[in-house]
């Protein structure tokens, strides 16, 4: 997996827009099955990009919450 989340100019919102393209793309029954399964391992990548970026975002504001209660 590529760690996209710590590039400058990865964005979540068009991240999962691009899951989204991806995903009615399979749904709209015009990709070859070749080409169904390259479609949605990059939709997983890019799915697990978003999770680690959230992942890193809940970690920094639990911390930010933990500075708040000393």
């Amino acid at each position: 997996m590529r760690n996209e989340t710590t590039l400058e100019g990865w964005n979540y919102e068009d991240t999962v827009d691009r899951v989204e393209e991806i995903l009615a793309a399979i749904e709209g029954g015009d990709l070859d099955l070749a080409e169904v399964f390259s479609q949605f391992g990059v939709a997983v990548e890019r799915l697990q990009e978003c999770e680690s970026f959230l992942t890193k975002q809940q970690a920094q504001v639990e911390l930010l919450l933990e500075t708040l209660d000393n």
